[in-house]
This record gives C-alpha cells, structure tokens and sequence, in this order.
C-alpha cells in the first residue's frame, strides 16, 4: 500500500444503470493511483482512469466504483472486476486511457456461464495486467 498517500480507505459509488448491475458486474476502480512518475497532482491518474471507465461504461448497466486504495501500487493504475458468485480479477498496469478495456472486460464477464473471464477476446491490458484471480467463497474446499 502507498503509505504516502493522504487518502482513506473508503469508497465512492458511482453507479450507473440498474442498481443490480449487469449480471451482478461490479468495475472498482483504484482512485489514488498515480502516474509512472509518482506525482501527487490532482486529478490522480486513478481518478481519470475512473472517469475513462465511467464514460465508456455510458448506457450500458455495469455498476462503476472508486475506492481510495487498492494496494497494488506497484504495478500503478489498477482496477478489480467482480461478479456476484463468481471469481474476482484484479489488474494493474494500466493506463488513464483503459476505461474501455475494462468495460469490455465487464461485458465478457458478465455473459460468462463459468463465472470466468474468458481469455479469447480479453483485452490485451486485461491480458497482461492480471495481478489475481480470487475464487468466491462457496468455492473453498478446504476448512480449518
């Protein structure tokens, strides 16, 4: 986590559509992310990436969130794709610009019927970014 950050660990809503959102897809984009050289200008680089994806995701029903941190500040820009019962994906190093990328990873997620993202048709920052992949919880085997 980037302990130099002013910035607290809540969350903003910024939904759009049906407050179910499309097949229960959730984009949770990282706000206080900052650029490759580590500035602390306003808007953040995360706040634009933010503001990308909320434009790309116009009229379609997929809910958008920010939230102040998501830890991954190695790997810079980040956003998480989650969908109700199903695996959660978290990405990094992508661009204010990746707004799009996302959306059309939320849609691919959403028409999903293994509660997957599928690797064909994935974008390439979707590719490449993949940081995690964590499982539901109904999915756990294991019990201590």
């Amino acid at each position: 986590m980037d302990h130099n950050s002013s910035f607290s660990a809540g969350t903003a809503d910024n939904s759009y559509g049906d407050s179910d959102g499309l097949a229960g897809v959730t984009v949770i984009v990282c706000a206080s992310c900052r650029d490759e050289t580590g500035s602390d200008a306003h808007p953040r680089a995360g706040e634009l990436l933010a503001e990308d994806t909320r434009r790309a995701a116009s009229g379609e029903n997929i809910r958008i969130r920010s939230v102040e941190c998501l830890g991954n500040c190695k790997r810079r820009l980040s956003a998480a794709l989650l969908r109700d019962g199903c695996w959660s994906y978290v990405f990094g190093d992508l661009t204010t610009t990746s707004g799009a990328d996302l959306v059309a990873g939320a849609m691919l997620f959403a028409t999903s019927t293994d509660g997957l993202i599928p690797w064909r048709g994935r974008p390439d920052c979707l590719k490449r970014g993949l940081v995690a992949r964590i499982p539901p919880l109904d999915l756990l085997k294991d019990q201590i």
